[in-house]
């Protein structure tokens, strides 16, 4: 039997946004609404992605190999179900900076999109660009060198905010016109923080570019939520048996899917809202819900998780001690969330189910990479906002981030998550009675003398643990 070749079911539409982070995320979330979307309005007005990786090429020359389709399979608890994605039409590895500028120095192209991590902001604790970052010094070097026209075409920033700037260069420079920039994570207020370290950047390079991207370009917020595992050689095969077609990037999802945004979009955008995106005034609340309720909860489990043996999310939400101390979470978080009780009640059942789905293999060595950019946001803001209500310490709260550092400090010598191996630097010689509160002040300075917070993360670390930091 002849293997079945890629092909469009559609003419591929022109490119209009262009993407950087073309992970499984961005082909389970931004690719498929983009694809509703596209379904939803005449040929005309449908918008085509031009995506780039953010790290290794391999996922752009699978992707290209495969006309940049794809195989997306929705995974619920009670089968699978694929479909093709034909809204990617460009897929490039991310060092292609010459195609990335002149996709954005194309007017059409209205929209930049980011699936980075929360690390990949490179902000400094301040939440400013942070300068002393080497790979932060170098593209400031480079842009400088751009604006004065001496860079080569085949030159390449290497971070987020220097790519987003780059490409932001290149359309001034070809009077391409305004441009809304949406950045797709987990950080709260996530357009003001891009917004932010590119504009700290922007400063550093060209006054006079940092002003054209203030008045030309909208940086807008969006909160997304939508489990997408790792693919794994098993899944290709899925997709294989559901299509009878070789995908070499296939991506597996739950049947969930959620995308609330806030902030302007000057050269239009793709009608997202027909595949169920909210366009709201202000996104927090839907932030902190995510954030303290979802991303919270996979911490825990994660990290609690991973103490107790167990690989998934699904079988650390099934575990007998975890399962009670993440209704204790939600409580936790409940009380400061400022929602109506049906909205949390609504909410806390979905991800019961979500959780519970044993068919979506959400590992939770991958939730628990970049624990110290994810424990701020999603347990200490709690802790913060029960402190300003007047409310005790949350235990389960103070649990986390003790299986966080425990987490960490067992796991440093393996180099398995180097984004925090900066604070396994600062804490190395500290004595074990100061390492939680050495900790606190780096992730949140302003929690530093929350001795209460101190005293209960300190009250659920193994000594042990503590003492490996001698």
């Amino acid at each position: 039997m002849q293997t079945p070749t890629w092909s469009r079911h559609h003419p591929a539409p022109p490119v209009r946004v262009v993407h950087l982070g073309l992970g499984a995320f961005a082909r389970g979330h931004l690719l498929w609404f983009t694809e509703q979307a596209n379904a939803s309005v005449p040929p005309g007005e449908r918008w085509g992605v031009a995506g780039f990786t953010g790290r290794s090429p391999r996922v752009a020359e699978a992707l290209a190999s495969q006309r940049c389709l794809y195989t997306l399979v929705t995974r619920g608890p009670d089968g699978d179900t694929a479909e093709q994605v034909e809204s990617l039409v460009e897929a490039h590895d991310g060092t292609r900076g010459a195609r990335w500028r002149a996709l954005l120095s194309r007017p059409e192209v209205g929209v930049l999109t980011l699936t980075v991590t929360e690390a990949g902001y490179r902000r400094d604790t301040s939440g400013a660009l942070d300068v002393q970052d080497p790979a932060v010094a170098a593209d400031t070097r480079l842009l400088r060198r751009l604006v004065a026209g001496r860079g080569g075409p085949g030159t390449s920033a290497t971070t987020a905010p220097g790519k987003v700037l780059d490409g932001l260069r290149a359309r001034r420079a070809a009077a391409a016109g305004p441009i809304a920039v949406v950045s797709l994570d987990n950080l709260p207020h996530n357009g003001a923080v891009l917004r932010r370290v590119v504009l700290d950047l922007a400063d550093a390079v060209d006054p006079g570019l940092a002003a054209w991207v203030r008045e030309h370009v909208s940086f807008v917020s969006s909160m997304v939520d939508r489990i997408t595992p790792a693919t794994t050689d098993q899944d290709r095969r899925t997709a294989r048996t559901l299509t009878g077609r070789v995908d070499r990037s296939p991506v597996v999802t739950e049947p969930f899917r959620e995308w609330v945004l806030q902030g302007d979009f000057p050269a239009g955008r793709p009608a997202w809202e027909h595949a169920g995106a909210r366009f709201v005034p202000d996104v927090a609340p839907y932030e902190r819900r995510k954030l303290w309720l979802l991303n919270a909860g996979h911490s825990l489990l994660a990290y609690g998780g991973l103490r107790r043996g167990h690989a998934t999310v699904a079988q650390a939400f099934a575990d007998a001690e975890l399962r009670p101390a993440l209704e204790a979470l939600w409580d936790e978080a409940r009380a400061v969330l400022g929602l109506p009780d049906d909205e949390v009640d609504a909410a806390l059942a979905a991800l019961r189910a979500r959780f519970g789905n044993a068919r979506i293999e959400h590992r939770l060595d991958q939730v628990a990479l970049d624990g110290a950019q994810k424990i701020p946001v999603r347990v200490l803001a709690v802790a913060r906002a029960r402190r300003d209500a007047g409310l005790p310490v949350g235990t389960a709260g103070a649990q986390v981030v003790a299986d966080w550092l425990r987490h960490l400090l067992l796991t440093a010598h393996t180099g398995a998550d180097p984004a925090d191996g900066y604070l396994v630097g600062r804490l190395l010689g500290t004595a074990p009675r100061d390492v939680v509160a050495q900790t606190v002040a780096s992730l949140a300075p302003d929690l530093a003398d929350d001795d209460a917070l101190v005293a209960a993360v300190t009250a659920s670390v193994d000594t042990g643990v503590l003492d490996a930091v001698r």
